[in-house]
């Protein structure tokens, strides 16, 4: 046998060898992305749930109104958020603050909305309900409402 045909020999096993690499991948890259495909059909669970606290800056109005949501133990209006942390209820306040909680709310992570302009914390067990009367703001409203349920007369 000649060195030439040699050659060809190895030449020709070693691209058998590379063909039979070359499937393999092939199998395992169409594997994993059977597996993505999967795992996007899943709903998202995110079991680190306690330390997604730590996430909030420190310092930051939203952290500020976690800690003060915390300490409460129950949802709380805007306002009473704002004026809990240190910061006026101007305008520009509320709407950079309800913002930020909504992004969370929106995500389901750390914040609830119970009640228009109102945040808890996801971690709070026995959420209260509003009053019957709430969204009542005038005296006409309140009677007409206590005729209706029956407690005025």
């Amino acid at each position: 046998m000649s060195i030439r045909m040699k050659f060809e020999e190895r030449i020709k096993r070693k691209e058998q060898e590379i063909q039979e690499y070359e499937a393999k991948i092939r199998e395992g890259r169409a594997y994993l992305q059977a597996l993505q495909d999967a795992i996007k059909l899943l709903p998202k669970e995110n079991i680190n749930r306690p330390f997604e606290e730590k996430m909030l800056r420190q310092g930051s109005n939203v952290g500020k109104a976690y800690e003060i949501l915390k300490k409460t133990g129950k949802p709380m209006h805007l306002n009473d958020i704002l004026t809990a942390i240190g910061k006026n209820t101007s305008k520009k306040e509320r709407i950079s603050l309800a913002g930020s909680l909504a992004s969370y709310v929106r995500r389901n992570h750390i914040f609830t909305r119970p009640a228009p302009n109102t945040f808890g914390l996801i971690s709070m067990e026995d959420m209260e309900e509003p009053p019957d009367d709430f969204g009542i703001d005038n005296k006409e409203d309140r009677e007409e409402f206590e005729k209706v349920i029956g407690t005025k007369k």
